[in-house]
């Protein structure tokens, strides 16, 4: 077919450039020059008024695109929290473009769905959560918490004998939202979203680490969802899950867990224990894209009982023919979407149980190695480092900033700036498959030198 033509030139062309990309990230700088921030301006112009060759567009991403990216698949890259894509992941994400799948239904997607059911139960048994439970691959943990608390939603208006899905909110039963004072904003737009009101939540304190009070909790009467924390943005604290299920569960609540990036843990013997008691909430958010390290975006959502997933997300027409597997339009808020979950099988098939337990665990072995060697050059440490964040202070809050603002000048590496329990704070993030120990020191070289440049008088 014409379309057709020259097409495996075309990505052969593709493939060259991505892995020249891929091969010369890790001796750049983590951010792009100035001069390469000022050629994106290129880009600004009316749209043309005839078509350009596909072998023209590719040529004009690559010189200006590639050189305007910051290198987070470079394995130095410490801000926020962000993965970098495994090969396995990265070629699977390649494949499933050129097959271009959606993944609503079995019909148009048989290879997308059957992985997404495999997935899911490959998921379900490393997390340590329930079998059988229902899953949703969306694009993020914002989106994963909106899928969860939505389910979350329905079930306990459903006790108070309310449908939600046909009656809508107005004149509904109220229900009783607690999330900790440090719950992430995602939580709290997702709870916007759905209608429950952010300042109506109720918000429990938090100790020095950000982790949830359960003797604060209030006493839940009626529908009540309460919000627990599997790894603080910015310590990595984990909340008293199990005692705050307990506690819940007692007033016949429900207890959902955004764990973005610490639910992880669970898949580390090791670390484990970090995260006992999560298996007992009643729905889970995580981002796939953070430590499996697949490409963005990947979000996942579990519910305990798949019913008050699909009771929230499902939907029906004439045309949409359902069969005998799950479909996963079913489960999620969209129809349309791409084929996440293949991505997400190549990410797990590839490391297996083995090397996704060892990916966690490097990762905080090296945030902890940050943090001794920041700590022995006189730098304080305002986290316990129990997973693979770190938060530095390099004297006051003006020091920091300076030291902060050096590093991401230098472009060794890259780190960001927070503010914990009011004090300016540097945020050490680990968690991508590419660092190395070689990247780690070599990181710690440069932010000792700079801190020791920005206090010298």
């Amino acid at each position: 077919m014409p379309v057709f033509k020259g097409v495996r030139a075309l990505l052969a062309e593709t493939a060259d450039a991505s892995a020249r990309y891929l091969e010369q990230v890790r001796g750049r700088p983590v951010v792009p020059s100035d001069e390469d921030l000022a050629n994106l301006a290129a880009f600004d112009r009316p749209l043309p008024a005839e078509p350009a060759t596909a072998e023209a567009v590719l040529k004009e991403l690559d010189s200006i695109g590639s050189r305007a990216t910051v290198a987070a698949t470079g394995g130095r890259f410490f801000g926020f929290v962000h993965g970098s894509a495994l090969p396995a992941a990265l070629a699977a994400n390649w494949l499933a473009t050129a097959w271009d799948q959606n993944t609503a239904l079995f019909v148009s997607s048989p290879i997308g769905t059957v992985l997404e059911e495999v997935s899911l139960r490959w998921l379900l048994d490393i997390l340590g959560l329930p079998a059988g439970a229902g899953g949703a691959f969306v694009t993020g943990a914002t989106m994963a918490n909106f899928t969860a608390l939505a389910a979350a939603r329905n079930a306990v208006l459903e006790r108070a004998g309310w449908d939600v899905e046909a009656d809508g909110m107005t004149g509904a039963p109220p229900v009783t939202v607690v999330a900790g004072v440090e719950a992430h904003p995602s939580v709290l737009k997702a709870l916007g979203l759905l209608g429950f009101g952010r300042a109506r939540i109720v918000s429990i304190p938090a100790d020095s680490q950000g982790r949830m009070s359960p003797d604060a909790l209030p006493v839940l009467r009626g529908p009540a969802i309460v919000c627990v924390q599997a790894g603080n943005v910015n310590t990595g604290a984990v909340d008293p899950i199990r005692e705050i299920c307990a506690r819940a569960h007692e007033a016949n609540a429900w207890v959902h867990v955004d764990g973005a990036f610490g639910l992880w843990a669970a898949a580390s013997p090791k670390l484990a224990h970090v995260v006992a008691g999560a298996a007992d909430a009643d729905s889970w958010a995580t981002d796939a894209h953070k430590w499996l390290n697949v490409p963005y975006d990947s979000g996942l959502a579990f519910v305990r009982e798949p019913r008050h997933l699909t009771a929230a997300m499902s939907m029906s027409a004439a045309y949409l023919i359902h069969g005998e597997h799950r479909e996963p339009s079913q489960y999620t808020p969209e129809l349309s979407r791409r084929a996440r979950g293949i991505e997400i099988w190549a990410a797990l098939r590839s490391l297996g149980r083995s090397g996704l337990a060892d990916l966690v665990e490097r990762t905080c072995r090296y945030a902890r190695r940050f943090a001794d060697g920041l700590q022995a050059a006189g730098y304080e440490i305002l986290n316990e480092v129990a997973l693979n964040q770190v938060l530095v202070s390099f004297g006051d809050d003006a020091a920091t900033r300076g030291v902060i603002e050096g590093i991401q000048r230098d472009g060794t590496c890259w780190c960001g700036q927070t503010v914990w329990q009011g004090r300016t704070a540097m945020r050490i993030s680990v968690c991508s498959w590419a660092t190395t120990a070689e990247d780690i020191e070599r990181s710690l070289e440069a932010m000792l030198q700079i801190a020791a440049d920005v206090r010298r008088p």
